[in-house]
């Protein structure tokens, strides 16, 4: 039996994401970033959404797919109950 995944621990989970993004795209952070510094002639912040944005759609389709499989193993797992009976 494939392991399954705990739905409250994976719903706190997506919550904690939604919130990091949130924070990551307010005032503090983006201050923090937003200097005259840059790295290889890029500016500090450009760099930190062209980083920070890819990472975030990571996070996400990581977070899809996992909810795509859990989703699968359980109408297969239906169906097998089913055809027991």
């Amino acid at each position: 039996m494939a392991h399954k995944i705990n739905t409250g621990k994976f719903r706190d989970s997506w919550i904690l994401c939604f919130v990091l993004g949130m924070v990551m795209l307010n005032y503090p952070f983006l201050h923090i970033f937003n200097k005259t510094a840059s790295v290889f002639g890029v500016p500090v912040l450009i760099l930190y959404f062209f980083i920070g944005w890819p990472v975030s759609i990571g996070v996400i389709c990581f977070f899809s797919q996992l909810l795509e499989q859990q989703e699968t193993e359980e109408v297969a797992e239906e169906n097998s109950e089913e055809e027991d009976a």
